[in-house]
């Protein structure tokens, strides 16, 4: 079957975690790149079990900004903050553990904190521990768990999460689910899912549903549609 999901990985830069600066004094003092304030505010905050703080000082380690560089602290106020369930600080410790940033590749940690951010509802967690799941990768292999996890962050909107459920879903044979989620990648574009519609419909023998499809797939070139179409005769109906 054409379309099932790749590994997607994403090369995380230090700069970019999804850190969610804490609302205090110090998101002030940072807004006016008075990173040393922010710092200094953060710090106190942090000491005191503020998890948004926690995260927002590793951030200002990670970055050199306010303070010298120092990895091993701000891993270990990220961690702080994760551990008080910061849902951005656990997606990003999970993606770090993934790649091998900053720290030893850990595909297994790297699993923990994604699930950890994905039952909060984190999308971009989900998708991606939905990917471990699927390839077995520092997990079982676990493809119903996976399309259970790319479902969840397909419905928050995750475009590469609803590009892959419906392939999933046609592995696992349930095809009714995957046809109301390539009705959806139709709507975006994707002939590949009028061709798997057409297919799908042909199997349940209801060929002017699969004839509707079938022909959006020839209109747009898609291989195989126009032998789908004359394998099962479909100008009949």
């Amino acid at each position: 079957m054409q379309g099932l999901i790749k590994v997607i990985r994403f090369i995380i830069s230090i700069v970019l975690l999804t850190v969610s600066l804490y609302a205090s004094e110090g998101l002030d003092a940072f807004k006016a790149k008075d990173y040393k304030k922010a710092f200094e505010i953060w710090t106190i905050e942090a000491n005191n079990g503020e998890a948004k703080a926690q995260n927002s000082l590793s951030y200002l380690y990670f970055n050199a900004l306010g303070t010298k560089l120092d990895n091993k602290k701000a891993l270990y106020w990220l961690n702080k903050a994760a551990l008080q369930n910061n849902v951005n600080a656990q997606y990003d410790l999970g993606m770090m553990y993934l790649m091998g940033q900053k720290v030893k590749q850990d595909k297994k940690t790297a699993a923990f904190w994604l699930e950890q951010a994905a039952e909060a509802h984190h999308a971009d967690a989900s998708y991606n521990v939905a990917l471990m799941y699927y390839q077995g990768d520092g997990v079982d292999i676990n493809v119903s768990k996976s399309a259970k996890l790319l479902e969840q962050a397909a419905k928050q909107g995750h475009i590469k999460a609803a590009q892959s459920i419906s392939r999933v879903y046609m592995q696992l044979l349930e095809f009714d689910k995957a046809i109301d989620w390539l009705i959806k990648d139709s709507a975006r574009g994707d002939s590949e899912a009028d061709y798997l519609l057409g297919e799908i419909y042909c199997g349940y023998e209801r060929y002017s549903q699969a004839k509707k499809w079938t022909a959006r797939a020839i209109k747009a070139s898609y291989p195989q549609a126009q032998e789908l179409w004359d394998r099962y005769e479909l100008d009949k109906y």
